[in-house]
């Protein structure tokens, strides 16, 4: 087994529209890739009540339960406002049968998101 970076990047969500981290497009992603899988983010750019209202943005887990099966939601996290741990870290999941990683600006200004997704490999 290997622990390694599987994709990293810095985004600014700019709308309200789920951003793939797994493809780092706004299309959504079906990765089959087979293994355990975190998330890193670098929250520390998020503000509380701006102009444009409270900073708050959304990351999501979506995964298929088997090959066949619809891909439907896993694991959601909501981060609004200055964050007291700026760095963090979503839980290990095991993934293979076709997932994706998001974030979505909920509310507020366009904020700079710095991720990666890290991962222990099957192989």
């Amino acid at each position: 087994m290997a622990i390694a970076q599987y994709v990293s990047g810095t985004e600014t969500v700019t709308s309200s529209s789920e951003w793939s981290l797994t493809t780092d497009t706004s299309s959504g992603s079906n990765d089959t890739t087979d293994g355990v899988f975190q998330a890193f983010l670098d929250l520390r750019n998020l503000t509380a009540s701006t102009s444009g209202g409270t900073d708050c943005f959304e990351f999501r887990v979506y995964e298929k339960v088997t090959t066949g099966s619809t891909q439907g939601l896993v694991y959601s996290a909501r981060f609004c406002g200055i964050q007291g741990a700026p760095n963090w870290v979503s839980p290990s999941l095991v993934l293979m049968h076709g997932w994706d990683m998001t974030i979505k600006k909920i509310t507020g200004t366009n904020e700079s998101i710095d991720w990666s997704i890290r991962f222990v490999s099957t192989s």
